[in-house]
């Protein structure tokens, strides 16, 4: 089964976007309640705002199936990303907006969520590892930039509007901190958009998975409040010209982690 599309590349770096695919298998897709038939909580055309990436070489892994399949950046064991939080599961069963995903006697059990994560979960990581290794491989390290999006006011998971670019490291943890610094500084000087660094966001299963700094693999998330690019009103359609100010502080962020080499 086809579970993400990739663009293999021979820079250091690999941009994963766990969240843009739409898929839904046919008998799925019928047990889904009218508020998520939608897929209301894609991350929106993420994997269009990386499309220059492949031109610098960087390698890119897009997951072809909704997170209402399973959720690829959520911990497979059931851990809370946020412990006293609101926090969605391996196969989801809430909107972002509280609705829930199924009708009361279709909601997915323990056979079907082992199920889905051998279909999709295990075959998309076994993929993303694979390349996280052969970069390091040919490099020494690797880099791994985990790329989403989400609507800029969700009050199930935060207060407000959340910051246009949420930079994730796990509090530090999943990178080098002059990584980290160089991430941060790209972002600092993009005047136009406000960002943060390990604020709500401190980067998902992806990021704590994937970054093992001692063993050469930095990871990062970049969450990006999906204000900065789209009509939130309509988000299927893709604005190449409203999009145009924050691909190009994505293509300076790929550069300045290209131009980032580990210490000694």
């Amino acid at each position: 089964m086809n579970v993400g599309a990739i663009s293999r590349g021979d820079a250091p770096l690999v941009i994963d976007v766990p969240h843009a695919g739409t898929a839904v298998p046919a008998a799925l897709a019928d047990r889904l309640s009218p508020a998520a038939k939608s897929l209301p909580d894609t991350d929106w055309h993420v994997d269009k705002l990386y499309g220059f990436a492949a031109a610098m070489d960087v390698t890119v892994v897009a997951a072809t199936h909704s997170r209402y399949v399973v959720d690829l950046n959520r911990d497979p064991a059931g851990v809370a990303l946020y412990p006293g939080a609101d926090n969605t599961e391996l196969c989801p069963t809430r909107t972002f907006a509280g609705a829930p995903i199924y009708a009361a006697d279709a909601i997915p059990g323990a056979e079907e969520i082992l199920a889905r994560r051998a279909a999709y979960f295990d075959p998309y990581h076994e993929l993303l590892a694979a390349e996280v290794r052969r970069v390091r491989g040919r490099h020494g390290y690797a880099l791994l930039l985990d790329g989403h999006s989400i609507r800029a006011e969700v009050p199930r998971f935060f207060a407000g509007r959340l910051p246009d670019l949420n930079l994730g490291t796990a509090n530090g943890a999943s990178c080098a901190p002059a990584l980290r610094d160089a991430a941060a500084g790209i972002l600092g000087e993009a005047r136009r958009f406000t960002h943060v660094v390990d604020g709500r966001f401190k980067g998902g299963y992806v990021t704590r998975h994937y970054g093992r700094p001692a063993r050469s693999v930095h990871a990062l998330q970049l969450e990006i409040a999906q204000a900065c690019y789209l009509d939130e009103t309509a988000p299927e359609h893709f604005d190449a010209a409203r999009a145009a100010a924050l691909v190009g502080v994505l293509e300076r962020l790929v550069r300045a982690l290209l131009d980032w080499r580990p210490a000694g």
